[in-house]
């Protein structure tokens, strides 16, 4: 009925007003504007987060890594603050690039290579092909049919672009352990196989505290990055049908993308649109893990976990919930299993959006059966990021935190701490909506057999 609207509209006197032929053009550009915008989210977001690696004076192979826990100005999609982030954007365009990881010794390291579709190349440290040994990755770029050498662990990639995400977990908060830790980051190599014999130093680059906007704009411009990606990547069989489509909004691989004036002012209201829609697969799409609970996992969450985020099985490639995912988080593992069960919550406990401008409590039960504690973390609904210029934005259940007599902590949000109880106050912003992620690690029976639930968050005056 909607779509119906565009094409004619009946007056009050029963005159068929008919849209003029700019009408009918612009809303032809609008509807495939938001299938492109839906399609390229995730090449988008990818060259977000490279720009905000530029933008901390980085080149292509250096390493960006966080001395201490992420705070706020950390604006990626869904990080938790409790992590110690490593991260680098490769590029194997003049050839293959080598990965020298170091043995997770004095502590944890482990995340995912990722190409620019943001599918997850391969698993690597503790929860992945080194096991935690410790070894040599080789980065390979399309088609590659040359020589590996012996040692390495191959990795093809469909496309010129990628980046990995690392976690860092020290052995403790103890200041000693956390520096041991940081070392296997100093430990990290990657530079181009061609250099091998003569390698170059990496520089590794402290972010801490630094401003690192990684986040994709979701206006006009979104279509000009999205240019810039297919043109600086191979298309894909499975993207041939997109790319003819993208042709209609002027955008066309190997040409310049320069939409007039009218055109960018369509293409602005269709990001929007598309911006819409992934907000909506989050706040509305999750599917409660406990009956009736307000906590649950949106479906892009779970198709990616059956198809290891590639998003495509044998017969489809769902790009819905490609791009709701790819607004929503990143650094994706291949093999599912190792991270923490990660369950949402846009709604209160009477079902209404969470409001940054009210205050809410969430009662955390005594004695959550998780072999590794957990962490309930704050994000602007808009961004999927933190919320730009939160004081708190996580509390995990090692934080000295107030607790009940029953064991029980109470959890409070809102724009202003609760009095008394600073400690347990994650904070949030008048006029934004937000949501929370309940990350519990090392869920055990109680949890996944859903005997045991968390309560749901609840407004308070």
């Amino acid at each position: 009925m909607a779509e119906a609207a565009h094409v004619a509209a009946v007056t009050p006197r029963g005159r068929i007003d008919r849209p003029s032929p700019d009408q009918i053009a612009d809303h032809a550009i609008r509807r495939r504007a938001v299938e492109a915008a839906i399609w390229g989210m995730p090449m988008v977001a990818v060259d977000a987060m490279r720009q905000a690696f530029f933008r901390a004076g980085a080149r292509y192979h250096d390493i960006l890594y966080l001395s201490r826990p992420a705070d706020s100005r950390f604006q990626i999609p869904t990080p938790t603050a409790s992590a110690l982030y490593v991260y680098f954007n490769f590029t194997v365009k003049d050839g293959p690039v080598v990965l020298e990881f170091p043995p997770s010794v004095g502590g944890t390291l482990s995340g995912s290579l990722l190409d620019a579709w943001q599918a997850p190349l391969a698993d690597v440290g503790a929860d992945g092909e080194d096991r935690g040994n410790g070894g040599k990755y080789l980065l390979l770029p399309p088609g590659f049919r040359g020589d590996v050498a012996g040692g390495h662990v191959p990795v093809h990639s469909s496309t010129y672009n990628g980046y990995a995400m690392f976690r860092l977990t020290p052995t403790s908060r103890a200041p000693a352990d956390t520096a041991r830790a940081l070392d296997l980051v100093k430990q990290l190599r990657v530079y181009p196989r061609s250099e091998a014999v003569n390698r170059p130093p990496s520089r590794h680059i402290d972010i801490a505290g630094a401003p690192f906007d990684g986040i994709a704009r979701m206006d006009e411009t979104f279509f000009e990055v999205l240019a810039k990606m297919v043109n600086e990547e191979p298309v894909q069989a499975q993207d041939l049908v997109a790319m003819g489509q993208l042709r209609s909004i002027g955008l066309e691989k190997g040409k310049a993308f320069r939409p007039d004036p009218a055109t960018r002012a369509v293409l602005r209201r269709a990001a929007r649109e598309a911006h819409e829609t992934f907000m909506t697969a989050i706040t509305t799409g999750a599917t409660p893990y406990w009956s009736d609970a307000k906590w649950g996992i949106p479906p892009c969450i779970v198709t990616g976990s059956r198809t290891g985020f590639t998003y495509q099985n044998g017969h489809a490639l769902n790009v819905d919930d490609r791009g709701a995912m790819f607004f929503f988080g990143c650094g994706e593992p291949k093999h599912a299993g190792g991270p923490p069960l990660a369950l949402v919550a846009a709604r209160d406990r009477a079902s209404a959006l969470l409001d940054g401008g009210r205050s809410y409590r969430l009662r955390v039960p005594a004695n959550v059966p998780a072999k590794q504690g957990w962490t309930i973390t704050a994000y602007d609904i808009e961004t999927s990021a933190f919320i730009a210029g939160a004081p708190s934005v996580e509390i995990a259940s090692e934080d000295d935190v107030h607790t009940n007599r029953d064991g029980s902590v109470d959890l409070f949000f809102g724009p202003k701490p609760p009095a008394g109880k600073p400690s347990n106050w994650i904070s949030t912003a008048t006029g934004k909506r937000w949501m929370a992620v309940c990350r519990i690690y090392g869920p055990e029976r109680a949890i996944r057999e859903r005997t045991w639930t968390m309560n749901d968050i609840e407004a308070v005056k």
